[in-house]
């Protein structure tokens, strides 16, 4: 289809009943107007996601002259560069980051597509995504029960601090972490949190904690993003000393140490490297087996944060998810008793 082009302002401006009645210049190149093959697109989006050849290559099992002459092809049909190729790196050019929006959902809706028919012809699969420290300190030390219960039923977990969206991923349930009012209405409460200093035996037993100023000859573990992720900041020690220190009291570790991840703060507390504030429904199975120990259970502080249970577009219609959700259930159910959460 021929565009319009611009027109001298002393010419008077003509609206056509059809934009091919438009003329174009002879000075202008003929636009390009057969629909564009997707054979390439595959390798565009891999080279635009990595902005390396090397590693498209290797994630696509070619070669990087392959992925190469591939971009270039896409560049003629399109038209123009769809990236700019330094010595040694690469960048989208503004037409490329165009197309990437374009593709990239794209893409990931084939892929799902495909998964989703691949998946109604083999076996039954549950697909959860969750964030990386809830996977690994609550989500996977309970799998085994329901793998026994449902030895038909395949789990893919993907742990990702991405937010996925439901509407558009190959996923069936999501697990996440949030205050309520930023959650769906169809969104199901798992459980609350609170938080509570927390301890190995062996650092209790050299160092007693048994009233909040005794903390001061310890550690203290802590969340290196607290101050600069919102609604973090509930989870920092200054939150609960502000609101368990007396008023003339200033409390201070004997020096802190800082981790980006729920399971690394809780780690460096079972290996007796000080004391880590915690959420209480990812430490209730250590705190029940003896790993680890709370000093002061007078002295839990209530967080606003939750956990929650979301379903995709298409959970509901399938019998292995909603035995997945109902085991989650139960096991939410079973963590609210270990916390004292009514």
């Amino acid at each position: 289809m021929k565009l319009p082009h611009v027109i001298d302002a002393k010419m008077e401006l003509i609206k056509p009943s059809h934009p091919a009645d438009l003329p174009i210049p002879p000075s202008s190149p003929l636009l390009r107007t057969r629909p564009i093959g997707a054979g390439h697109w595959r390798a565009f989006e891999a080279v635009a996601r990595h902005l390396n050849f090397r590693l498209a290559a290797d994630e696509l099992a070619l070669t990087q002259s392959a992925v190469s002459r591939q971009i270039q092809a896409l560049e003629e049909d399109v038209g123009t560069p769809l990236l700019v190729r330094h010595t040694r790196s690469v960048r989208l050019s503004s037409a490329g980051a165009v197309l990437l929006r374009a593709i990239a959902p794209a893409l990931e809706e084939v892929d799902a597509a495909v998964r989703q028919i691949r998946h109604s012809l083999g076996r039954k699969s549950v697909s959860i995504t969750t964030w990386a420290s809830f996977a690994s300190m609550w989500l996977i030390p309970r799998l085994e029960a329901f793998q026994q219960a449902h030895p038909d039923i395949d789990i893919r977990i993907d742990a990702t601090d991405a937010k996925v969206d439901m509407a558009h991923a190959d996923v069936d349930i999501a697990l996440r972490y949030a205050v309520p009012e930023t959650m769906d209405k169809q969104a199901i409460r798992l459980f609350g949190e609170q938080l509570t200093p927390v301890a190995s035996p062996w650092l209790l037993a050299a160092h007693p904690i048994t009233a909040p100023a005794d903390l001061c000859h310890a550690a203290w573990i802590e969340a290196g993003d607290a101050y600069r992720t919102l609604h973090l900041q509930w989870l920092t020690w200054q939150r609960w000393i502000d609101t368990y220190s007396a008023p003339d009291q200033v409390l201070a570790p004997k020096r802190w140490l800082y981790f980006n991840y729920a399971h690394q703060i809780v780690q460096a507390a079972l290996t007796g490297q000080g004391v880590a504030l915690a959420r209480m429904p990812l430490v209730a199975d250590s705190l029940a087996n003896g790993d680890l120990r709370e000093p002061l259970p007078q002295h839990r502080l209530e967080s606003p944060l939750a956990y929650w249970l979301v379903l995709g577009p298409l959970g509901t219609q399938r019998p292995e998810v909603a035995a997945f959700c109902d085991w989650l259930l139960t096991q939410a159910t079973l963590t609210r008793q270990a916390t004292g959460e009514g």
